[in-house]
């Protein structure tokens, strides 16, 4: 096995991979979109099929689960088969899904017969999560098969940075359309069922799964992506033994489930946190507004934190040819920071929004900083099977987002109580709840610091992908 030469350019290669990462990261956004939109939406879907609020935990376990354990399936179907075929699949799944979820508590015509109650959405919404698995880690491959090899820390804090964006934006856009635009939580879930269908259309009209494939790419583009990379497929045997057996796998997925057991309350749980709250500001639009930006606040500035943690792995890369701190050093200083931010949460909680949401727009910040370096990682060790090896990551990072979801459920269900608020008794749950959750995060962040220091990204899963030690020498400018 030999690495590609370096390339040898007869003009400006043409920027087709741009174009290649705008899909990207427009999917990355979507995904974000019907997931983040449960957040807001969760106490109309609930009451639709007459359960209380404070259940939906369970359908979000029951998402996270089922996402968890297709991972490697889906990223192994983009190993084998190409990651257009597979992310065809994979938003088409997801948009079915959420369309369908609309309906949920509604009855037959002429009927009082309700197809869609909650024992059907929860198992409905396993379905959604076995569809959309796979996203991220063919995102991924894509990255690697259309990047050069200095330039995917940042490809991918590109697109984590869109997948914030949405995320952070989505309980602005949900009270546009439902507070004040008057539409329904159904009529929404059908226009970004829509869009994620439209989508599909533009990925499968322009994307193709290597260079070498799009009819636009210029021979110095081609070449300058190809630099470095270790000249092979991946259409034989996949090592299975060795990916399983690979301690430094492991210990990137135990890294990864850190950031899923602690991140997915920014997303599920603070904008009806910040609601319950600090109910003052529901009195008007204008109140609304502020509370939903907030709510999407960590996510928006878990913008910069991804495309930071990205750029700043790469460059450190670039500039000393050490990648095994390149990539652990980001990801422990986000994870310090994020653990120290929760920890103030967790004393500050009940007293001022501003400082209160401080501190959790923070968080989202510093954790986002290991996005770039943990994915760029997955790749460094995973390279010809980097799709299999981030969706195991994936995989094992979701069933803890599963357990972190249930632990959270149960913490906020055991603090919650009824009080008479404007005049009707509604659950509320005690500002306890919050600072049990929080120092439970802060903590399981600190463990975070710890785990890596057990990932050494220079050593793949076959030996006959290293690279050189001094990266400096191989990688294209």
């Amino acid at each position: 096995m030999t690495a590609a030469a370096p390339p040898t350019l007869a003009g400006p290669p043409t920027r087709v991979r741009y174009r290649v990462l705008l899909l990207l990261c427009s999917l990355a956004m979507i995904t974000y979109l019907d997931r983040a939109m449960y957040g807001s939406a969760k106490g109309d879907l609930m009451a639709a099929v007459g359960q209380p609020e404070k259940r939906f935990y369970l359908v979000l376990v029951a998402f996270q689960i089922a996402y968890a354990l297709f991972e490697i399936p889906a990223g192994w179907m983009g190993d084998r088969f190409g990651p257009r075929v597979t992310l065809l699949r994979v938003v088409a799944w997801f948009s079915l899904f959420v369309g369908l979820t609309a309906f949920a508590g509604m009855t037959v015509p002429g009927t009082e017969l309700v197809v869609i109650g909650f024992g059907v959405l929860v198992a409905m919404q396993f379905l959604f999560g076995m569809g959309e698995a796979g996203a991220f880690p063919n995102i991924s491959k894509a990255i690697y098969n259309w990047f050069p090899e200095d330039r995917r820390g940042s490809a991918k804090g590109m697109v984590w940075m869109a997948a914030r964006l949405m995320g952070g934006l989505t309980p602005f856009v949900w009270v546009l359309l439902v507070g004040i635009a008057g539409l329904s939580w159904r009529q929404a879930l059908w226009i970004f069922a829509g869009a994620a269908a439209t989508w599909c259309v533009a990925f499968f009209a322009y994307f193709r799964n290597r260079p070498e494939e799009h009819p636009a790419v210029s021979p110095a583009e081609r070449d300058l992506i190809n630099a470095g990379k270790a000249v092979g497929s991946s259409q034989g045997p996949v090592p299975w033994g060795k990916i399983f057996g690979s301690r430094n796998v492991w210990a990137l997925c135990a890294m990864y489930t850190v950031t899923n057991f602690n991140w997915y309350f920014l997303m599920y749980y603070l904008p009806g946190t910040l609601k319950s709250q600090f109910p003052e500001w529901n009195q008007s639009d204008g109140g609304r507004l502020l509370l939903a930006l907030l709510g999407g606040a960590p996510l928006l500035i878990g913008m910069a934190g991804c495309v930071i943690g990205g750029v700043l792995t790469d460059r450190y890369i670039r500039r000393t040819g050490d990648r095994k701190w390149g990539r652990r050093v980001y990801g422990m200083l986000g994870y310090g920071l994020a653990g120290c931010c929760y920890a103030v949460a967790a004393a500050v909680t009940g007293g001022n929004l501003w400082v209160f949401a401080t501190c959790l727009i923070m968080v989202g910040f510093a954790n986002d900083l290991i996005m770039g370096p943990s994915w760029a990682t997955a790749q460094d060790i995973g390279r010809r099977y980097a799709a299999i090896v981030s969706g195991m990551m994936n995989m094992i990072g979701n069933l803890g987002a599963a357990i972190g979801n249930l632990v959270t459920g149960l913490i906020l269900e055991a603090h919650t109580i009824k009080t008479t608020v404007d005049g009707a008794e509604k659950d509320v749950v005690q500002g306890t709840g919050f600072v049990v959750c929080f120092a439970m995060y802060a903590g399981v962040y600190a463990l975070g610091v710890l785990s890596w220091l057990l990932i050494d990204p220079t050593k793949p899963v076959l030996a006959a992908d290293t690279v050189p030690t001094d990266d400096r020498s191989e990688l294209p400018r």
